[in-house]
């Protein structure tokens, strides 16, 4: 699914313009990275629930070389699928 699919979507359903489908898919994005940034959490009815983890830092291996290379401690988005989106799919 793209940015661009989802404007189609929109532009389709409400009858509006590329443009303004296109800038209302692109504030939709902007508010659920908005809302997970806030709350470190987003939960889509009957679709999903993203949750925002931290990684620790750890060492890998750099797959060209095999050197051990140190990994920076960060954060990471995951999704769980609701039951309706399971059995829908």
């Amino acid at each position: 699914m793209s940015k661009a699919f989802i404007a189609e979507v929109i532009q389709g359903s409400t009858s509006c313009t590329g443009v303004a489908a296109n800038k209302a898919a692109g504030e939709l994005i902007d508010a659920i990275v908005k809302e997970l940034k806030k709350s470190g959490g987003f939960t889509l009815p009957s679709f999903g629930t993203f949750t925002v983890r931290k990684t620790k830092a750890r060492k890998a291996l750099n797959p060209r070389t095999g050197e051990p290379v140190k990994v920076k401690a960060g954060k990471t988005v995951r999704f769980k699928a609701s039951p309706n989106l399971k059995k829908a799919v």
